[in-house]
């Protein structure tokens, strides 16, 4: 405001001066000037200081170190915080071991094949663990390094077995050809029973590989040398007057009690020689095998 001021004063001051240069000698006899409008100067004026203060407004300002606002508001940087990723503990993977071990609640025989046909060549007992390596077909049998050769392997049972790791990828093994089975049993005093006379039970449990079908059986008594015979198909047991139990077949593993003929007295205290023969066939044919017992009822 202070600088149109000045402005002003100084075009007013030159006005004056130059209206004043204008002014003609006066002389008596010439006619009056014209009348001049009163309003003249002060439009002239008025025009004249319009003009300044528009150029004024329109020349930016030539001062040094001065910077001319601008109606254009500057733009408004608002900052973005980036969230901080959070970092998830990496969890930590335990490794499944690729060759499963086993264990028993029993102690186990460990044999040469899946099966009690096959010869035995060690044993796992409860608190060892073993290496396996492979299965049979139906998986009841597991293909183990030999806890007592750990250079040799076997085959355990696994019925009292437990196993951990990755045993469902386990191989399918073929099981060596079965030996040749070997016939075997053993024979046992089962006691006395009497019905018009008094005989004794001999139990017969089959040891090998093969099945009987029949038996022959001769009984001495050592004190009175008396001696009895008898010989069937199948395996009879009498029990008291009416009662008896014939089996058919004496498979591996499995037991019968046979009855010796009737003494025509109680040979109690008496020691008894009984020698028992079973074979593999009717008729007691095929392979027959025999032992003999001394016992007292």
């Amino acid at each position: 405001m202070f600088k149109t001021n000045r402005v002003f004063l100084f075009i007013t001051v030159l006005l004056v001066a130059s209206l004043a240069c204008a002014v003609p000698n006066i002389s008596l006899s010439a006619p009056p000037p014209p009348t001049q409008d009163p309003n003249l100067m002060g439009t002239i004026v008025a025009q004249t200081v319009a003009a300044a203060v528009m150029q004024t407004q329109s020349v930016p300002s030539l001062v040094p170190g001065v910077v001319l606002a601008t109606d254009t508001p500057s733009p408004t940087f608002t900052a973005t915080l980036t969230p901080t990723e959070t970092l998830t503990p990496t969890p930590v993977f335990t490794s499944t071991p690729l060759i499963p071990l086993i264990s028993v609640s029993v102690a186990t025989n460990c044999r040469v094949g899946p099966g009690r046909v096959y010869d035995r060549v060690g044993a796992l007992l409860v608190g060892e663990v073993a290496e396996v390596y492979g299965r049979n077909s139906d998986g009841t049998y597991w293909y183990i390094r030999n806890p007592n050769s750990p250079n040799n392997f076997c085959w355990l049972w696994g019925n009292y077995a437990t196993l951990t790791g990755n045993f469902a990828a386990l191989p399918m093994y073929t099981p060596p050809p079965t030996p040749t089975p070997m016939p075997d049993f053993a024979p046992s005093y089962a006691g006395k029973d009497s019905c018009a006379g008094w005989w004794v039970d001999i139990e017969l449990e089959n040891t090998g590989g093969i099945q009987f079908k029949s038996y022959s059986l001769t009984l001495r008594d050592t004190v009175t040398d008396t001696v009895l015979s008898t010989y069937a198909d199948g395996f009879t047991d009498n029990t008291g007057c009416l009662e008896s139990t014939t089996r058919t077949n004496l498979n591996p593993g499995s037991s019968r009690i046979i009855s010796s003929p009737a003494f025509a007295y109680d040979p109690d205290g008496h020691q008894l020689r009984a020698t028992i023969t079973v074979c593999s066939n009717v008729g007691q044919g095929g392979t027959c095998v025999t032992k003999v017992i001394n016992f007292t009822p």
